[in-house]
């Protein structure tokens, strides 16, 4: 439908109304955008892109804060609304892969708000147009997935319809009942409905989702953006067989239209909202009948909706909002609709995980290993709340596979609200200005040239007194899991590099206070406190200073193991590397790792710095528990514990004479399973005398 050179046109035309990552507003907006005219068709073009393609080039918040402007535009100007304006309709045009078929009730979008402001405006309308002081409200989850409508006839599933463009969508029947959530059969007769349209999601859960991208990875094919786009997609398969081993799941949620059996009057579970979701879960469908809840007033639904957004990542689906409906159905047909969305109904939109921007330069970090990292600097760009402009890139097989170019359009996400990573360029949308990004062949710090390592993906400096890995080193020796130095921070530790303080390890117990009292910010207290820090740090037992010297390979969980294998230190200058894998949970790596550390002169003579200012280098094994009612168990922990702390579970196993493992092996006796356990599960049922655990029968176990 539309040309390359159209779609570099609109796009480039779209980032123009945006500043700050906000859309420019009124006479302004219209004036860059060249009419409302040239308005409109930039939204047609994204309607497009997402409704039709599944490929959108703007992220959900960018395309709402556009079109509410160009709402805004028309309500001050009634006179410039046209029958075609996208606020008047919904999105048109269809792929023909599949046959076109009419919904009985038009698909409508959903109007969308993103703070309690909109939802505080949105209930001032619905009590005016209800007439109550404080209607009933129906919240639920907002699923992030492919829109369906399911026609049921006589209790038989008849037809699966896609949305389309809300008044007519692709038949999809026998890829629907590929998917198990949907019931082929349902005894909605029992309820006196002789036919009967309800409409749902159809979604990837995250689990089968990176499974997924997992075997597209596998097959040297790009991994998808997102369980949105999985599930859109694989609903236009033509092999059905291939749509059910995709492990597809459906909610329904809504029923937009019934007739009833001659002589049968309506069920009351019909009367509200709410109750139509029991009815469609005591049929057998998945609908929200557990999230959802029923709330008096907006003040309830805006902390619900609050408390939802904080433990979205808790749910093995991916939902980005939530929506608020009236809940009596009466009121819903008084309150009515406009051309594009129910008045009755809205969504409370979660702030956004994905946005475009541009990749503008790669800078090159090096970390305390030595490894050189990529780092990606783009125009910032809010996504959940934050700003994001750097971006890490892993490593060149990263940037090589996904074909990243300085100046590209990218497209971002935050991984868990957390870390933020490019999902993948907007080709369509290069120009033939963007440049090749080029990786060092030398340190861009000490200048050293730099060794790729053939098993490995990452290029490394191996000058272990290159600056930037001495500071990185100091960093992580500092850190709150291993020496616990409270006050020193990333950004003193570089300060007082920089200021020549702090030139390794050993430095931070000869830190020249009266010169830090002359620097800005350090005060008597804060340098009091810093000095207590330190000197507090000395006596931490011994896993944690082995943690805290960046072995590689060499986590908190083998880091005890070390610890309890040796009665001090410098016995690990004797190991050879067969003793050391002779060790619990101690592979070739990591033996490999410890020996070269404590055959490095440079390093035992570090240690004997530390040990001449007080550090403990003696374990502390003679004190350990024993005879606890785990004495020579080990455990492992895997997925969210949802009653523990993971750290706290792993403090009471060590209490009570048991031993953690960080990996699954033979020597494994118990792995407790939380929620969305991953790989070490599956690896453990393959190993009869692992015992796995629920979280609740670890607890048993340990009479808690």
């Amino acid at each position: 439908m539309y040309s390359s050179d159209q779609t570099q046109r609109l796009q480039k035309l779209s980032g123009s109304l945006f500043s700050g990552g906000a859309p420019l507003t009124g006479d302004i907006l219209l004036k860059k955008a060249g009419g409302i005219e040239a308005l409109r068709d930039v939204l047609r073009f994204h309607e497009y892109r997402y409704q039709i393609l599944n490929d959108p080039l703007l992220s959900d918040f960018e395309y709402d804060s556009l079109y509410k402007q160009l709402e805004a535009i028309e309500a001050a100007h009634p006179e410039w609304v046209t029958e075609d304006s996208p606020t008047q309709r919904v999105a048109k045009g269809l792929t023909k892969d599949f046959p076109t078929v009419q919904h009985l009730v038009p698909m409508l979008s959903l109007e969308n708000s993103y703070n309690a402001d909109d939802l505080l405006d949105w209930d001032r309308k619905a009590r005016e147009l209800t007439g109550l002081a404080e209607p009933e409200y129906c919240v639920e989850p907002k699923f992030d997935g492919a829109s369906i409508s399911l026609i049921y006839e006589n209790d038989r599933l008849l037809r699966g319809v896609t949305r389309g463009d809300g008044v007519a969508g692709d038949e999809i029947t026998n890829n629907i009942r590929q998917i198990r959530s949907v019931p082929l059969s349902a005894k909605f007769s029992a309820y006196g409905i002789r036919q009967i349209e309800i409409r749902g999601e159809i979604l990837m859960n995250k689990n089968n989702f990176a499974k997924y991208n997992q075997q597209l990875a596998e097959q040297n094919i790009p991994p998808l953006a997102n369980p949105r786009n999985a599930a859109a997609g694989s609903l236009r398969i033509k092999d059905p067989s291939e749509v059910g081993r995709r492990n597809l799941e459906a909610f329904l949620y809504h029923i937009s239209y019934y007739a009833l059996l001659e002589g049968k009057s309506l069920p009351k579970e019909l009367e509200t909202h709410a109750g139509s979701l029991k009815l469609l879960w005591e049929l057998g469908f998945r609908s929200p009948q557990k999230e959802k809840k029923v709330l008096q007033g907006i003040q309830a639904v805006i902390a619900y909706c609050q408390l939802f957004e904080a433990k979205r990542d808790e749910l093995p689906y991916e939902i980005d909002g939530m929506v608020v409906k009236v809940n009596d159905i009466g009121l819903q047909d008084k309150m009515g609709m406009t051309t594009h969305h129910p008045r009755w109904a809205i969504a409370f939109k979660f702030k956004a995980r994905q946005a475009t921007s541009v990749l503008r330069k790669v800078e090159f970090q090096v970390g305390r290993t030595g490894s050189v990292t990529p780092v990606a600097k783009i125009d910032p760009v809010p996504i959940s709340g934050v700003s994001v402009s750097s971006v890490s890139l892993f490593n060149e097989e990263v940037v090589r596979e996904k074909d990243l170019k300085i100046g590209d359009t990218v497209l971002v996400e935050r991984a868990g609200d957390v870390i933020p990573y490019i999902v993948k360029p907007l080709t369509e949308l290069r120009t033939g200005k963007e440049e090749e990004i080029r990786f060092p062949t030398h340190c861009p710090v000490c200048h050293d040239k730099l060794v790729k390592p053939e098993e490995e993906a990452v290029w490394r400096c191996v000058n272990i007194n290159c600056p930037a890995q001495v500071v990185e080193r100091i960093i992580h020796f500092a850190s709150k899991d291993a020496m616990d130095i409270r006050s020193f921070g990333d950004a003193n530790t570089r300060k007082f590099f920089d200021l020549g303080y702090l030139k390794d390890i050993p430095g931070i117990y000869h830190l020249p206070f009266d010169k830090i009292r002359e620097l800005e910010g350090f005060g008597e207290k804060s340098v009091t406190n810093l000095r207590t820090a330190i000197e507090a740090s000395k006596q931490q037992p011994l896993h944690r200073l082995i943690f805290a010297l960046g072995i590689r390979y060499v986590g908190e969980t083998t880091a005890k193991v070390l610890a309890a294998s040796v009665d001090h230190l410098f016995d690990f200058k004797e190991y050879s590397l067969e003793k050391l894998q002779d060790l619990e949970d101690v592979g070739p790596k990591v033996a490999g790792s410890v020996y070269q550390f404590f055959h490095n002169p440079d390093n035992v003579h570090m240690l004997e710095k530390l040990a001449s200012l007080g550090l403990i280098l003696q374990s502390n094994r003679s004190s350990q528990p024993a005879g606890g009612n785990l004495d020579g168990q080990t455990f492992l922990f895997t997925g969210t514990l949802t009653r523990l702390k993971r750290s706290d579970a792993e403090e009471i196993v060590e209490k009570n004479g048991g031993a953690l493992l960080s990996g699954v092996s033979s020597k494994l006796n118990y792995l407790v399973v939380g929620e969305d356990a991953g790989s070490k599960l599956e690896k453990a049922k393959k190993i009869p005398s692992i015992k796995i655990l629920t979280e609740e029968e670890f607890m048993s176990l340990l009479n808690i």
